[in-house]
């Protein structure tokens, strides 16, 4: 079974979390519209540590971090599944994220998560992940 997830206004981890258990449980699961799912605290500290993360090492040795809006939703799952074995390998490669909504999925009911939305925070520092994709890459995220 496929899990659709639109992540328009979604807190990124509480996504993230969602999408990594269900996976665990052998769930396919595709995240669309990640460039609108928020990351919460000050912006100049989120941007410092992507930064800091993105700067980190040196070109030929890594650790490479891409920096558009799916492969750093992707590096948050990461951190959230046993990545090194195999039954996290599995889980990992069943996580699909998109930017905006491609073709295939124009026509499917995509949800929503209960008690992940912006609405729920109690502070209002957040930004949209494609915003920081758009400060750390200089360009904006790709619509498919």
């Amino acid at each position: 079974m496929m899990i659709i997830i639109d992540a328009n206004n979604l807190i990124a981890g509480r996504v993230a979390s969602y999408a990594a258990k269900q996976s665990l449980l052998g769930e396919e699961i595709v995240v669309l519209n990640i460039e609108k799912c928020v990351l919460t605290g000050r912006r100049r500290v989120v941007l410092g540590d992507f930064v800091h993360n993105i700067n980190r090492g040196v070109a030929r040795k890594g650790p490479y971090m891409r920096r558009t809006a799916e492969f750093m939703f992707k590096r948050i799952v990461r951190g959230m599944v046993p990545y090194k074995r195999a039954r996290g390998m599995e889980a990992y490669k069943r996580i699909m994220c998109y930017v905006g909504v491609p073709d295939q999925f124009k026509d499917k009911k995509a949800e929503t998560i209960k008690g992940a939305g912006v609405e729920k925070l109690t502070m209002p520092h957040y930004t949209a992940l494609g915003e920081y994709v758009k400060l750390v890459s200089g360009n904006k995220p790709e619509q498919h």
